[in-house]
């Protein structure tokens, strides 16, 4: 019998022996030196073990077993294979097990992508209220700008993101949840800061400190400030909207933000009434593809918040 028994289970149902079943076939053999047992363990009729071992042969070229009487022995070539093939299928096993782990619907794993404004408050109440139910279920998390999230998304790397502007693409599938009032965020001694609400177009002239190019955030800066009639002059672009809120403070500019969870001293948030700087705010998921268990719980918890996702309390 061979000296090193595989650390994995090769039973009928094992991820190694649904995956590449002749090697596990041929390891069963290899270890117990006997087909009718090998066949018992794998759950396999003792005639069907032998011809998959026989094409294994022919297909390599080689003899791996002698046979003698009802047991067999391994030749050279067959104790050179035995090693790569349970080395390889402890590898398969564990990789196997890893993916089954993630999916299972107790303790698997989400892989969720979400705007950075939404990472304060609304991302966590969700996680909070989703745990309460599915304690063991994992996370893991990814904060990035629209286009970089979709492609992450498209690739498969995330299974579900929080997106803003919604995105309009075929292979995606998108569910409004919420809109989120974005407030223009003027310096506590700008002329306007008495006011309590403003038209966008009051601040035409005015220099912006914006979010960068490809955050949906920027995108939609400039599509209501073009629905003001003008083009925003951007003095200082940034990634974090708090770092915005801080330019904004220093009397750097003005910009277009969504309320902070707390208020930041040196600014004042004006309520726009025109244009109706309002901006929705979905989940997406990818058409066709069918979701792991835990994500697609997850989704659906999320889906229950369409008109409270900024509802914290």
């Amino acid at each position: 019998m061979h000296e090193d028994q595989p650390s994995f289970d090769l039973g009928p149902g094992s991820p190694a022996a649904l995956l590449a079943p002749r090697l596990a076939q041929f390891a069963a053999v290899a270890r117990l030196e006997h087909v009718t047992r090998a066949a018992e363990e794998l759950g396999l009729p003792q005639p069907t073990l032998s011809r998959a071992i026989a094409r294994l042969e022919a297909e390599l070229g080689v003899a791996l077993l002698v046979r003698q009487g009802r047991a067999v022995r391994l030749t050279r070539a067959g104790r050179l294979l035995l090693g790569a093939v349970e080395r390889s299928l402890a590898e398969l096993d564990r990789g196997a097990r890893v993916v089954l782990a993630e999916s299972d619907p107790a303790t698997g794993r989400v892989a969720f992508g979400f705007l950075h404004t939404l990472g304060t408050d609304a991302v966590p109440a969700l996680l909070r209220g989703f745990r309460a139910d599915h304690p063991q279920v994992g996370f893991q998390l990814a904060q990035d700008y629209v286009a970089a999230m979709l492609d992450r998304l498209r690739s498969g790397e995330l299974d579900l993101c929080l997106v803003s502007p919604l995105p309009d693409a075929p292979e995606l599938t998108v569910r409004r949840l919420d809109e989120q009032q974005l407030h223009l965020a003027v310096p506590a001694d700008h002329r306007l800061a008495g006011r309590r609400t403003i038209r966008l177009a009051e601040v035409a002239e005015e220099p912006f400190v914006a979010v960068e190019r490809g955050y949906g955030l920027r995108t939609l800066t400039d599509d209501f400030c073009a629905q003001a009639g003008f083009v925003p002059r951007i003095a200082f672009e940034g990634e974090e909207v708090e770092t915005l809120r801080g330019l904004v403070a220093a009397g750097l500019g003005v910009a277009l933000l969504p309320l902070g969870l707390v208020p930041r001293p040196g600014v004042v948030d004006l309520a726009v009434t025109a244009p109706r700087t309002r901006r929705a705010i979905g989940l997406a998921w990818l058409a066709g593809r069918p979701l792991p268990a835990p994500a697609e719980a997850f989704r659906d918890f999320v889906l229950t918040r369409r008109g409270r996702l900024l509802d914290h309390g």
